[in-house]
């Protein structure tokens, strides 16, 4: 590219560009926009919905047939709406010059596994939401492939079926078998205990329970929930990840079974082991969040850490004086600890006894630094469990072995705990056979493989993957010795720092350069097939199974050989028009990469409307060689509409290497943008067809809190933001994300207030353009209404007070709408005078002394009690009678007006905050999206839009979640909607601080775009 370019030259030589040479977008209604979406929507959907995962294979004894294994997997039938358990038969010989292509077998029959009307459970719907999942039916099982049996979450219950094992293999569709339980709410996180398949496990109420599928007997075995409905009360769980573990480690599960059974005692009793995570939150801090849905509860209450403290630039935001009461402080992470749940079984399968076992010295005195468990798991043999511990600064990793006999009976008393301590052999101790450290921080992967050890052996084996070595996550073969020491566990140990660390006797690397092996691979220690996805930018994702041939004596050279597939890439949408990738280096020497999508409509010498589509954070990479047009299916379709779509992976993105990804180390928001800025000039320049005084920025998460750092550091460059779901204040987002990237606020307090949203909106440009005309802000746009009166409710007083209800009143009025558009115009839609804001639901009639008369009869002037409301009405005989008429109440026909606030100045005050808004002619749309309660429910403001030719509002709605959902066929995301609510739950004062979820679309176009 070429440089010393600035950006606001480039928009300087934009401007000047020949209006003629502007290619103006095809405007649309909002249905004709729908209408849009939805084919595009359905069209991706016959590509993604197919796609099958979770693969197992199980090899087939009969060396006779002509099958070799059985691959079972979850995909979505055609002709199906549900994900569901599946099968293909894999031949032992097939044509070189045919293609031959796997069909897909029901293994369940007419099975729904969706909940009837899609109702999941509180603990179901939180699972879904920190796993993303968008699908429905069954989305994961566990298998045990010596016995054959399935086990998996259905319809709120428990299920499982059998194929293959001793039973064989079944040739017809089966009906899965519900597990009765005796359990009060929902058994979550089923797993079949692989020593004893007739065993599972499972969580309810936040504590582990175990089950016989046969005998149906069921023992609760941790007793850290006392059941309280109230969070506050009942702060300990086991068995179950907390949120940030969930959200920030992608860990879903606390709680693993032990591969292997030992017998003890003369009995014969079969002794059965589970690890598992104990944690107490009692020092986390606890939000409520309103929620319509529990009318009895009023609100949510979760368990949230936020990170550091509040700093005082952070607290002037929260409550806009140095003096006011400062918000609480950040909160600590939770208390964690790990278990072991012991059950012994005759030799009917009863269960004879269980116990709780911990370790021998505290957790906390064993592990001081240690912060969140990343990984845990057991090795093959049961000898050790094992576990990956993070410190709080995510800089220091340390893989380590627990012997079993390192755990003791949770004692009652310190005699107790000393007994049992002392039966703990001396040279019992855990092991820390890995360390990994860095001065950036440490991506946790799921890469760890551990060698069988041979009886009485001392070395011990394993694969792990590692990026700090080299900056490039690569494979090491690594051998260590487990060097005992000699401990008396009776008397308490402060442990050193290299305390328990095992020497490496040899450390190979298997992968090297400058590339990175991804997490998430499978390993097996025999198999001779596996099953590979594929796709690309022009091709949509096909699935695969390849055989590994050549001689067995030398499996580290075997070849892949295709075998045959289970899914073909299906044919792309009609309007699918794929990106182009591109590459660039940055004025500081940086090679990046970036896609383009073209306008579908490109004609030569005509400059375009670009949107930048930014995310730019860590753990994420937009720019590869894999199909878009599933989840980015919508660039594909602004570019469809005339639009360019960049979107380029910054300093910052990941699968580059830690040092690149790193360069975000403390300073979120402050390196992102110049390179976004740069590609937008190269871009420009190498295609033409950008036009650089019509660029839009826009992104979610991440990428919406870049949005705004974009809009607030180069307004020049950026004429809109959308921005969604951006985190405005780091001091208030949680801590294992965080204080990853950011440190904690009190090391890095310049870094957090630089990159703090909240603190930089008197940066957000001012000139909105003719968003609403014309007035300067929200405030001023109903002063008309609200200036004369200390509230509505007390204006209107005197025409009210008589009335009983107010929501039969209004059904006439409301209910016959078919928008809210319509509604609530008079409310916010800028008017010269009362009359014309009333208008579209007041229609004018002849006489308001006639209309009214029932009403106010007491009142003895009509417009003398008004008059505060109603000046600039010349005659409030025609503005309100339409509204009084059908009604036996004035109090029932204004309350969706008056009751949502005790003041509407008060309630629409945040919105003059985050922006203010001015006229001008030739700006073309601006949205905005608000919450505020009303009453019981919550009124939903969605997609304010002005198209401004002659300043008319196009659309504005409001709507209960509920309504809007019934009314848009789009559903709120329970987390977005949720926040929102929190947000305007506080003090007027507070929702400055709140604003980390909301959408907020920060800036109207100066220009068409």
């Amino acid at each position: 590219m070429s440089g010393g370019v600035s950006p606001a030259e480039q928009v300087a030589a934009g401007d000047m560009d020949d209006e003629a040479a502007r290619f103006c977008v095809q405007k649309h209604s909002w249905d004709g926009l729908r209408s849009i979406i939805h084919g595009s929507r359905k069209s991706s959907g016959l590509i993604i919905s197919k796609a099958p995962h979770d693969f197992q294979f199980v090899q087939k004894p009969d060396e006779s047939g002509p099958h070799s294994h059985r691959l079972y997997y979850l995909g979505m039938p055609y002709g199906s709406r549900e994900n569901s358990l599946l099968y293909s038969e894999i031949p032992k010989k097939v044509r070189k010059e045919a293609l031959l292509l796997l069909s897909w077998k029901q293994m369940l029959d007419h099975f729904q596994a969706t909940p009837h009307h899609g109702v999941y459970s509180r603990e179901e719907e939180l699972l879904r939401e920190r796993k993303r999942l968008g699908v429905f039916g069954i989305t994961s099982y566990d298998f045990h492939s010596e016995s054959g049996l399935f086990l998996f979450q259905a319809s709120n219950s428990l299920f499982h079926c059998r194929d293959g094992g001793k039973n064989g293999f079944m040739v017809s569709p089966m009906k899965p078998l519900e597990i009765k339980t005796q359990c009060s709410g929902p058994r979550m996180d089923p797993k079949i205990c692989p020593a004893d398949p007739a065993f599972f496990s499972f969580i309810n109420n936040n504590d582990l329970w175990v089950a016989n599928i046969e005998t149906g007997e069921e023992r609760r075995l941790t007793f850290c929930h006392q059941g309280s409905a109230n969070v506050l009360d009942d702060p300990k769980s086991a068995g179950v990840a907390t949120f940030v573990i969930q959200e920030e480690f992608d860990r879903f599960t606390a709680c693993w079974w032990c591969p292997t059974a030992s017998w003890e005692g003369s009995e014969g009793l079969k002794t059965l082991r589970i690890l598992y995570e104990e944690v107490d939150e009692s020092e986390v801090e606890v939000i409520h969040v309103p929620s319509p849905a529990l009318e009895e509860r009023k609100t949510d209450s979760y368990r949230y850490p936020r990170t550091g403290v509040v700093t005082p630039s952070l607290a002037r935001v929260a409550t806009g004086s140095l003096t006011a009461e400062l918000p609480p402080p950040g909160s600590k992470n939770p208390k964690i600890a790990l278990k072991l749940a012991e059950i012994q079984t005759d030799e009917q399968g009863k269960i004879v006894s269980s116990c709780e076992k911990e370790l021998v010295q505290p957790f906390s005195s064993l592990f001081p630094k240690v912060e969140y468990i990343a990984r845990a798991g057991w090795t093959r043999d049961g000898r050790y469990a094992w576990a990956m511990f993070l410190d709080r600064p995510q800089q220091r990793l340390q893989l380590v072995l627990l012997p079993p006999a390192l755990f003791i009976p949770s004692p009652e008393t310190e005699a107790q705990r000393k007994a049992a301590a002392r039966a703990v052999p001396r040279n019992v101790q855990p092991f820390v056979i890995y360390e990994e450290v860095t001065n950036v921080w440490i991506n946790v992967h799921d890469i760890f493989h551990p060698f069988p050890q041979a009886e009485g052996q001392q070395d011990f084996s394993f694969l792990r993957a590692n990026e700090c070595k080299t900056g490039f996550c690569h494979l090491y073969k690594v051998t260590v010795d487990l060097k005992t020491g000699n401990y008396d566990w009776t008397e308490p140990l402060s442990p050193t720092e290299d305390e328990f660390k095992c020497p490496v006797k040899e450390e190979v690397a298997l992968t090297s350069g400058e590339w990175e092996v991804l997490s998430r691979h499978g390993s097996k220690q025999n198999f001779d097939m596996f099953v590979s996805h594929y796709s690309s930018v022009s091709t949509p994702p096909c699935v695969h199974v390849y055989k590994l041939s050549g001689p067995d004596d030398d499996p580290l050279h075997k070849q892949p050989r295709f075998w045959a597939s289970m899914m073909e890439s299906a044919n792309c949408p009609p309007d699918y028009v794929p990106p182009e990738i591109f590459h660039f280096h940055t004025r500081a020497d940086v090679q990046l990469y970036g896609m383009i999508y073209k306008p579908h409509t490109l004609q030569p010498g005509r400059k375009h409307p670009t949107v930048l589509f930014v995310y730019g954070g860590p753990q994420v990479q937009l720019v590869n060689n894999s199909f878009k047009g599933i989840k980015y299916l919508r660039l594909n379709t602004l570019a469809s509409l005339g639009y360019a779509v960049v979107v380029i992976d910054g300093r910052g993105s990941c699968q580059r290497g830690l040092r690149f990804e790193g360069a975000l180390k403390n300073q979120m928001g402050q390196v992102e943008i110049e390179d976004q800025v740069e590609g937008l000039q190269y871009v420009a320049e190498k295609y033409g067809f950008i036009d650089l005084s019509r660029v839009a920025i826009h992104g979610w998460s991440y990428g919406g809190f870049l949005s705004l750092m974009g809009l607030i550091h180069k307004p020049h460059v950026f004429k809109v933001a959308i921005a969604g779901a951006p985190v405005t204040v780091w001091m208030a987002y949680d801590t294992g994300y965080t204080e990853r990237y950011m440190d904690v606020p009190e090391n890095n307090q310049q870094g957090y207030e630089a990159g703090s949203v909240a603190l930089h909106v008197e940066k957000l440009p001012n000139d909105l353009g003719p968003v609403v005309e014309p007035v300067a802000s929200m405030q001023e746009a109903l002063s008309p209404v609200v200036e004369p009166v200390a509230s509505m409710q007390e204006a209107l007083s005197p025409v009210v007070e008589p009335v009983a209800s107010m929501q039969e009143a209004l059904s006439p009025v409301v209910e016959p709408v078919a928008s809210m558009q319509e509604a609530l115009s008079p409310v916010v839609e800028p008017v010269a005078s009362m009359q014309e804001a009333l208008s579209p639901v007041v229609e004018p009639v002849a006489s308001m002394q006639e209309a009214l008369s029932p009403v106010v009869e007491p009142v003895a002037s009509m417009q003398e009690a008004l008059s505060p409301v109603v000046e600039p009405v010349a005659s409030m005989q025609e503005a309100l009678s339409p509204v009084v008429e059908p009604v036996a109440s004035m109090q029932e026909a204004l309350s969706p007006v008056v009751e949502p606030v005790a003041s509407m100045q008060e309630a629409l005050s945040p919105v003059q905050w985050q922006m203010s808004l001015g006229t001008s002619e030739d700006s073309q749309h601006f949205t905005c999206t608000i919450w505020r309660p009303q009453g019981k429910s919550y009124l939903y403001f969605t997609q304010f839009k002005a198209e401004v030719r002659g300043a008319e509002i196009e659309y504005a709605m409001a709507y209960s979640k509920a309504a809007f959902e019934r009314e848009s066929d789009v559903p709120l995301k329970n987390e977005e909607f949720e926040v929102a609510k929190t947000a305007v739950s506080h003090r007027p004062g507070a929702f400055k601080s709140e604003l980390s979820k909301l959408v907020i679309v920060a800036k109207a176009a100066r220009s068409e775009l």
